[in-house]
């Protein structure tokens, strides 16, 4: 079984024990609940809002981590003027525990 959740504006496709990055979430070791907007069973295919109502995806805040590093470079032609700038987004990775239909 496996679902399709949304968080931090994206969606992903998750089944139960996998680990991915997501946006912040909470402190390491906090229980999270995720609303799924798809849920696939062999060969039941649930998407309705009405039967998703109970359905809940749980997972666990594995660690916190930073995510690649984005590079910028801003200048002004002729005058000098240059500023170069990074910056890494603080991530959270979870691990799916559970997936109840």
């Amino acid at each position: 079984m496996y679902a399709v959740i949304r968080t931090g504006g994206k969606q992903y496709k998750v089944e139960e024990g996998q680990v991915l990055d997501v946006e912040l979430l909470g402190e390491p070791g906090a229980e999270v609940e995720l609303i799924p907007l798809l849920l696939v069973g062999g060969d039941s295919v649930t998407a309705a809002p009405d039967a998703l109502g109970k359905a809940k995806v749980t997972a666990t805040v594995v660690d916190s981590v930073k995510d690649r590093k984005i590079n910028g470079f801003t200048y002004k032609n002729k005058s000098n003027q240059h500023r170069r700038w990074g910056h890494r987004q603080r991530k959270s990775r979870i691990q799916i525990t559970a997936i109840k239909a």
